[in-house]
């Protein structure tokens, strides 16, 4: 169907939101598409039932949506993202249509209890922490604001990992969330592509201008199919489209092999398909996993620039014009490939020349980093990379030379600077190094906190910024309120809505009316018995999993996050344990009751991250079985933390832990969800912690250590923890429990390396922080013994969080990068 005839169809008519008639529309898929009575209906039946009638008025809009794209001929944005943490997607599709209690109505009528079914949907592995979160908040944005865009990334069988608990120490399961299928997801083999690697590049005959085509022959080839899933956003006024890719072989089955008796070998190929979009994040220890995890990078950038360029092509024509109508962004470095990938069709499948396929391409990319991290921005040795994409590492090449030639003659770039910008890594082993390639590859490349881009122009990307000072620019992640604050806090969405009126449900900075009541006795009170009760819900849930008992009363002290040292849950743990010490010697003092609450995983072949969290929970078992303490400190990691745990932790947490080394930390948005929900931070003066403490006020928000000029002046003068150690009473006492195996008498020697780590090199600054993060824990107690004084400020840190929307975020890309608003 083409676009001339495509409106000229009859619009269907709008869908009712009367209760009855939704049950009625819920029996009938549950007959008629499920197969079942509501007899013999079972709860997940009638969540899928439920799903699909949700589903038919999303695909109304969604339909809408598109062609009204198609129609005005608009600008797309396409974000290409290795993560997208959606989440449950039932609650969020019900909320943004507006049918939340007509739907809740419906199912009653039924029997049946819209919060238990939708408990029963699963989580999509899609993702592994705050990069895949942010891509999910920025995808329903986009819709919310009205921007017509296309998520791509890769439909995960199995994810990340589900995590474990054995003895404390993390164990990696599969996640099996698609294991009874998804009907959120429609797939569109149509749209499906074929992806190479290996091979060889042959010339092809010379044009008139005596230049010779290349014409790259892979030698391994699979099919990109799409899934498409629908991204409703506030209100429903636009639905748009997440694109995920599966790998299917060309031959599922090798027939003469089978035949011959080999039935294992004879799948080989439809293995080596599956591996590609199996696992996010194949560990990457070993060559082969470098390899696989190279292929998936490539996989799906080719199978979405193919996309994109079918997609121009069909409506617009001339390739030449794509950046003009379509602007995509690369979410960090895994899509970075897609700048080379982009300049092979250019140039070899629409005949461009190189410099002005290298114009196009720049117009056409914006690139956003996430880490300072020199480990986190990726690179590839070089004999892997020409392997597998040996025309591309052509590309590669002559994109360099262009850029080093410039730098040179143009800029007068000596060799450290030539060294610093060039694309290939001569410092060891040569490599690829991919966030060059994206940063010389867009015209527009992003951090995201202004502290986070200030410190990429000083160090990562120093050289680059000197030879384009222009393309460098600040976009301050946000949250989108929708799924963080009226989702799954509803009670407090409740009470400010009867505070100050319902415009910050539309306009997030309309929160700030909340001022006006921080200081209200009786609001304060209402506030309060909110937070309680969201305490009591996680309470429960944590006493039903773990058969744990907390006291909803005490302070919930919450750091969830991926587990890494910067992140420093090691600082976290080691204070818990100086401060149970402190507890048992003076049982004599108020001491404020808390729960120490730990969620996140490790990567797999990360060893101190996964000794970390054997260390909290070996500090756990002990400090929770201890009478000495009297219920004053309880100690409690939470297993398989996921987007679902986060909706009901961030709303019962009491205190934020945003405690990073400062200068390491590129943003954060969990320190926005636990601000919009209600919680006091103590955290660095580290990514979007300091714009926190501009919009909060300095006395709303706990910051304590080193700066990050701080930081890289003491590692600059050879920082030595050691005598910082041996001078904290508290500090040398803690870890020399730790060292000694008194949380581990089963293996007494199990953390003395760790803590060896601290006294020799302490990288992270945890002995440079300790004191004044421990000096700063005892300030918080004294704010908590104030109810008023606490209740104030964590009113006025609701009130000051509009402002990290991910409405405003997008609303700035859009404008300012994409051109699309």
């Amino acid at each position: 169907m083409n676009r001339a005839n495509a409106s000229t169809l009859p619009k269907p008519a709008p869908r009712t939101s009367d209760p009855s008639v939704l049950a009625e529309e819920i029996v009938e898929r549950l007959t008629y598409r499920i197969g079942k009575n509501a007899t013999a209906a079972k709860s997940h039946d009638w969540l899928a039932a439920t799903i699909l009638v949700i589903r038919d008025r999303v695909i109304d809009r969604w339909i809408a949506s598109t062609q009204k794209t198609y129609e005005d001929e608009g600008k797309r944005v396409y974000y290409l993202s290795l993560e997208f943490l959606i989440g449950r997607l039932m609650r969020d599709a019900v909320s943004n249509l507006g049918l939340m209690d007509e739907m809740r109505d419906a199912l009653a009528l039924l029997g049946v209890d819209i919060d238990v079914i939708r408990e029963l949907e699963p989580d999509a592995a899609l993702g592994n922490g705050g990069l895949g979160r942010l891509a999910a908040c920025f995808m329903e944005s986009m819709a919310t604001v009205d921007v017509p865009a296309y998520g791509y990334g890769i439909r995960y069988v199995n994810g990340m990992f589900r995590q474990e608990m054995s003895d404390g120490w993390q164990v990696e399961l599969p996640e099996t969330w698609l294991a009874h299928g998804n009907n959120w997801e429609f797939e569109r083999r149509e749209a499906s592509y074929e992806i190479g690697f290996g091979g060889t590049v042959e010339l092809a005959a010379a044009d008139g201008s005596g230049d010779h085509a290349r014409h790259w022959k892979p030698h391994d080839r699979f099919i990109a199919t799409p899934y498409d899933t629908p991204v409703v956003g506030w209100r429903a006024n636009r639905v748009n489209t997440l694109r995920l890719w599966t790998a299917q072989p060309i031959d599922p089955i090798l027939l003469d092999a089978f035949n011959a008796g080999d039935h294992i070998g004879a799948l080989k190929e439809s293995n080596r398909a599956e591996a590609l979009t199996r696992v996010l994040y194949p560990a990457d220890s070993t060559a082969a996993g470098q390899e696989l995890r190279l292929q998936q990078e490539y996989f799906f950038s080719s199978a979405s620039l193919q996309d994109i360029v079918r997609r121009h092509v069909q409506y617009f024509g001339d390739i030449r014009t794509l950046p003009d109508k379509a602007a995509i962004q690369l979410n960090d470095t895994h899509p970075a490939v897609s700048v080379a990938e982009l300049m092979r069709i250019l140039i070899d499948l629409h005949n461009i020349d190189f410099d002005e396929a290298w114009d196009i391409t720049r117009r056409t990319f914006g690139y956003t980093n996430h880490t300072l991290l020199p480990e986190a921005l990726e690179s590839w040795p070089v004999p892997l990379f020409e392997r597998l994409l040996p025309r591309h590492m052509q590309l590669v090449y002559a994109i360099n030379a262009k850029l080093l030639i410039q730098a040179r003659r143009e800029h007068h770039f000596e060799d450290a600077a030539i060294s610093a910008i060039s694309l290939i890594d001569e410092s060891g082993d040569r490599r690829v190094r991919m966030g060059n390639l994206a940063f010389v590859g867009a015209h527009s490349i992003n951090g995201v906190s202004a502290l986070h881009t200030e410190l990429m122009k000083e160090t990562v990307f120093a050289d680059l910024h000197r030879l384009y000072p222009d393309r460098i620019n600040n976009k301050t992640n946000g949250i989108t309120p929708r799924r963080w604050l009226f989702q799954c806090n509803p009670g407090l969405t409740t009470l400010i809505r009867e505070a100050i009126g319902d415009a910050f449900m539309d306009d997030s900075e309309a929160l700030v009316a909340l001022d006006g009541v921080a200081d209200d006795a009786a609001f304060q009170e209402k506030f309060a018995a909110v937070k309680h009760a969201n305490k009591i819900v996680l309470s429960n849930l944590l006493r039903d999993r773990m058969g744990l008992k907390i006291d909803p009363s005490a302070m919930f002290d919450t750091q969830i996050k991926r587990i890494h040292e910067y992140k420093r849950q090691l600082l976290n743990i080691i204070e818990a344990v100086a401060l149970y010490d402190q507890i048992r010697s003076h049982p004599e003092r108020d001491w404020v009751p808390r729960v120490k609450l730990f969620g996140g995983k490790a990567a797999p072949s990360y060893h101190n991250a996964k000794l970390i969290i054997k260390l909290a929970n070996d500090v756990a078992r002990v400090i929770n079985h201890d009478p000495a303490v009297q219920g004053l400190l309880k100690v409690v990691f939470i297993p398989n933390y996921n987007v679902s745990m986060a909706e009901i932790m961030m709303p019962a947490a009491d205190l934020s832990e945003q405690i990073s080394t400062a200068g390491m930390e590129a943003s954060g948005t969990g320190n926005m969800k636990f601000g919009l929900n209600g919680a006091l931070t103590i955290g660095t003066l580290d990514g979007a912690n300091v714009e926190m403490r501009d919009h909060v006020g300095a006395e709303n928000i706990m910051i304590f250590g080193l700066t990050a000029a701080e930081v890289a002046a003491k590692r600059a003068e050879g920082y030595k923890p050691r005598p910082i150690i041996e001078q904290s009473r508290e500090l040398s006492q803690a870890l020399a429990a730790i060292a000694s195996g008194v949380f581990s008498p089963d293996d007494r020697n199990r953390y003395a390396g760790l803590v060896n780590g601290l006294y020799e090199h302490d990288w992270f600054m945890v002995a440079a922080d300790f004191d004044s993060y421990s000096a700063m824990q005892r300030h918080v107690d004294g704010i908590w013994t104030d109810k008023a004084d606490w209740y104030g400020k964590a009113i006025r840190n609701v009130a000051h969080m509009g402002w990290f929307s991910s409405d405003r975020t997008i609303r700035q890309y859009a404008s300012e990068i994409w051109g699309v608003l």
